[in-house]
């Protein structure tokens, strides 16, 4: 099984999307109707402690597994195939140019060559993927191959995840390439279908938030920045003196004391905002570009009270929270409220739920 599986071959059968961060396991059921419209069939979510995934690293198996098989039951879903994905910091990726034509076993040897030459570690302890992307804009009758390498140990754990929630792996993919599918949806659905605009989309995880700019399909910038929704539930854990766990389940259900608002939440959102202003900046001072289209939050704390209207005024750049699955029809078992609500936080999973209508 290869990372980029997903791009090779017609899969329509039934595929289950699960994103494990660092703070929960979610799932992405998605179907098509006879209009050919994505239909939301099951997406449910389990949170993790924290400490049980470090930096994308599963340092509690059995604890994490268990919230997996939890979040499978808890979804009703009877697929048994999943597509799952690694964080970005486990895998290279590389295009290389290779000429056309070779065959598959030429191609193979050609990207062995190439990958030996910028993996820092033995080919006998990684797991090596390839795809054609296509033919080489600068060299004709080239094509570019996208390579991507990660540690067998990090791979496996992964696959060893779904199997003891007793799914069966069967994609491979990467965390930004699958929530950079599920994005496309939404950019096609801009005025004069996103093209040309540069689109900021920010992604607030729990430890990290990250930014990415795209322009039709292409990735401009990437940037991870230690910030995110965490230390919100830090800092009501320390004010009120609930556990981590308490602290984070009462921020989600919205159960905190009266004070909450003006103490903590808001100069939250106020200092959010501002990593999101300084980001952009970063971004600016180190590329040509002086300005971008559109901002989109995603994650988590994107839809945090107010967030969205104070990263417009700070930055004077239409802001959008990300609803991956706007547009998109609801299953019988699926709550509308609910999914509206946690819509911008499975972004990542609705991508990997994606993959299966991809050609």
């Amino acid at each position: 099984m290869g990372f980029l599986d997903a791009l090779f071959g017609r899969q329509h059968a039934p595929l289950l999307g699960l994103d494990i961060s660092s703070s929960s396991a979610k799932l992405v059921e998605l179907n098509q109707n006879s209009a050919g419209e994505y239909v939301v069939e099951r997406f449910a979510s389990e949170p993790f402690e924290k400490g049980w995934i470090v930096d994308g690293q599963i340092e509690k198996f059995d604890e994490v597994a268990d919230a997996v098989r939890r979040v499978v039951v808890k979804s009703g879903t009877r697929t048994k195939h999943v597509a799952m994905a690694m964080p970005q910091s486990a895998v290279i990726t590389k295009k290389i140019i290779l000429p056309a034509g070779l065959r598959e076993e030429e191609l193979e040897v050609q990207v062995e060559t190439e990958a030996n030459q910028y993996i820092p570690f033995s080919l006998d302890e990684v797991s090596l993927d390839f795809c054609v992307i296509g033919p080489s804009p600068n060299s004709p009758g080239d094509v570019e191959v996208l390579i991507a390498a990660s540690r067998k140990d990090r791979v496996q754990d992964r696959q060893g995840l779904a199997e003891a929630a007793g799914l069966k792996p069967v994609v491979l993919d990467i965390e930004s390439h699958a929530s950079r599918l599920a994005v496309g949806r939404l950019v096609a659905n801009l005025p004069s279908g996103g093209k040309d605009s540069l689109v900021a989309l920010f992604e607030i995880g729990a430890e990290t938030t990250s930014l990415k700019v795209l322009r039709d399909d292409e990735l401009l910038y990437d940037r991870d920045q230690a910030f995110g929704g965490a230390q919100l539930t830090q800092l009501i854990s320390r004010q009120y003196g609930f556990s981590f766990e308490e602290a984070e389940q009462k921020k989600l259900s919205g159960d905190l004391p009266e004070d909450y608002e003006q103490s903590l939440l808001v100069p939250f959102v106020d200092s959010l905002a501002q990593e999101v202003g300084r980001a952009l900046q970063f971004f600016f001072t180190s590329t040509p570009h002086h300005k971008v289209h559109y901002v989109m939050l995603a994650g988590g704390s994107a839809a945090l009270p107010g967030l969205k209207e104070r990263v417009t005024e700070l930055t004077g750049f239409a802001s959008m929270i990300v609803n991956p699955f706007e547009g998109m029809k609801l299953g019988s078992s699926v709550r509308e409220s609910k999914l509206r609500r946690e819509a911008p936080s499975y972004l990542t999973a609705c991508g990997l739920a994606m993959r299966r209508f991809l050609q």
